[in-house]
């Protein structure tokens, strides 16, 4: 019983780990990534679709991105949408490929996007605190049903505070990381 608390409590905090990874993603460096592209959606067939299931991405340096539709009636449709994106980059087209040069980030940017980040980060230790006030929570519940004595309450606590810190040490690590890649000049 106890093991299965850990157990669903450690998978929760891993996927906070991994839609901070994500948010984390979506956070623009001054690097070229076709990840950048993620968020754009373009209208084909009827439906609204990724940028990326209409058109290859590829990276061509570390500032420019080239963007191929696949089919030549998408040209247009792709590069409107990259234009009202809210990403502020214009895309360079000829024949059926864009280039979209990715522009220097400002001192004053790379500080705003930190600024995202820590916050961002600080939303995921909130989740995973959350998380443990709940296996925490059912913990007392079982101790209070008398299904578990206090020492194994008191144990499986600990256990899951270790799996708590271990999973705040990875966010801090995440952040760390992604404030030096915004750093970067």
């Amino acid at each position: 019983m106890i093991k299965e608390i850990i157990q669903d409590a450690e998978a929760r905090m891993q996927k906070s780990i991994e839609m901070l990874e994500d948010n984390f993603s979506k956070i623009r460096t001054g690097r070229a990534h076709p990840s950048i592209l993620d968020t754009i959606k373009v209208e084909y067939y009827g439906s609204e679709v990724p940028v990326s299931q209409v058109a290859n991405i590829t990276v061509e340096d570390a500032r420019t991105l080239v963007v191929q539709p696949w089919e030549q009636q998408m040209v247009a449709v792709v590069e409107k949408a990259i234009m009202t994106s809210d990403l502020g980059v214009n895309p360079v087209t000829v024949g059926n490929v864009m280039r979209i040069p990715l522009p220097p980030l400002t001192e004053e940017r790379r500080r705003e996007l930190t600024k995202v980040a820590r916050a961002e980060a600080e939303n995921a230790r909130v989740a995973i605190r959350n998380i443990r006030r709940d296996a925490n929570n059912d913990i007392k519940a079982l101790l209070k049903e008398k299904e578990i004595s206090e020492d194994e309450a008191r144990r499986a606590e600990e256990q899951i505070q270790k799996v708590t810190d271990k999973y705040i040490e990875q966010v801090d690590a995440l952040l760390k990381e992604k404030e030096q890649a915004l750093m970067e000049v």
